[in-house]
């Protein structure tokens, strides 16, 4: 069983078909706050459509290339991280992740990430990660920074958002230099 307890009111569990509308109703109660950042919530319309990720999420972790856990905190699910996939000949991965508006400021994005950052350095010996992030979402830029991720370059143009491109900040992180911070 996929679990990590990150502290008394809140924990990552593997999101599961039964989720689909706790999932749905966080994005659509965020939809303004995430689309900002997200290229993806406008195709989110109905219970389906959330429902739908999940089993792909859950084909992603069948087949040993990353996974999507839920955040829960005080029993309510407050956001979703995940791996984009893993490179296993390069032992490289990357993270995603986002939080409802509602739940923003509590550090659990922070405490997320460290806590799968662990799971991939130590428990599947991945040499490599990478957070991407949007060059003017500081709050997002916040988390690989506080993590000792070092911002590696810039890729211009990188995502379309709706009506615009945004450049991104690589960051990445070494499993030597992540273990010397501890």
């Amino acid at each position: 069983m996929f679990y990590f307890k990150l502290n008394d009111d809140a924990e990552l569990r593997l999101l599961e078909r039964r989720h689909a509308k706790n999932l749905f109703l966080l994005t659509d109660k965020s939809r303004d706050h995430l689309k900002e950042w997200l290229p993806w919530v406008d195709y989110i319309k109905e219970i389906s459509n959330s429902e739908d990720f999940i089993v792909g999420a859950l084909k992603q972790f069948s087949v040993n290339d990353g996974f999507q856990a839920g955040i829960w905190y005080k029993g309510e699910l407050a956001g979703v991280i995940g791996l984009h996939g893993i490179n296993w000949a390069h032992k490289s991965t990357s993270i995603g992740y986002w939080i409802g508006e509602e739940f923003q400021g509590n550090g659990l994005m922070t405490s997320a990430c460290k806590s799968i950052i662990d799971y991939c350095f130590n428990e599947l010996n991945i040499k490599r990660i990478e957070i991407r992030t949007a060059t003017e979402n500081q709050k997002s830029q916040a988390i690989p920074q506080k993590l000792g991720f070092k911002n590696e370059g810039l890729i211009r143009s990188s995502e379309l958002l709706y009506d615009r491109y945004v450049d991104h900040y690589v960051y990445g992180l070494l499993n030597e230099d992540y273990n010397g911070l501890i």
